[in-house]
């Protein structure tokens, strides 16, 4: 991998239940540089985002208690991190997911499992 780095500096937010995503994004990102932020469900990226001020966020639909929906509308709502690219993630390619992850705000949809490509590609496409 000769991209070593050139995403440095970038600060990835991870939400996810599953620890397995979440550590798969961090291995993934690590080497290009990204800061990895991770966080276990939407009430615990909500203190996260404030403290970390992402670049990015990769936000799981399907989490108990606060869900992918309606943190992302949390965050969106918020003038001060609305600027802030949103991605969903899901496991299902629907389009009516698809579909309400763009009523909440979100920017952009990526179904998992993904690839160390189609994370990158989305991180340049938002922040390049």
């Amino acid at each position: 991998m000769a991209n070593h780095g050139v995403l440095s500096g970038i600060k990835v937010m991870i939400i996810d239940d599953s620890s397995t995503i979440r550590r798969s994004a961090e291995i993934f990102l690590k080497p290009f540089g990204c800061v990895v932020i991770q966080a276990e469900n939407g009430f615990e990226a909500m203190s996260k985002i404030v403290d970390n001020h992402p670049d990015i966020i990769f936000i799981d639909i399907t989490m108990p208690r606060l869900d992918g929906y309606q943190a992302c509308m949390l965050i969106k709502r918020n003038p001060i991190y609305q600027s802030i690219p949103v991605i969903m993630l899901s496991s299902k390619d629907g389009l009516f997911d698809k579909a309400r992850g763009r009523i909440v705000g979100s920017n952009d949809y990526l179904t998992k499992p993904f690839t160390a490509e189609g994370l990158l590609s989305i991180i340049r496409n938002y922040i390049a």
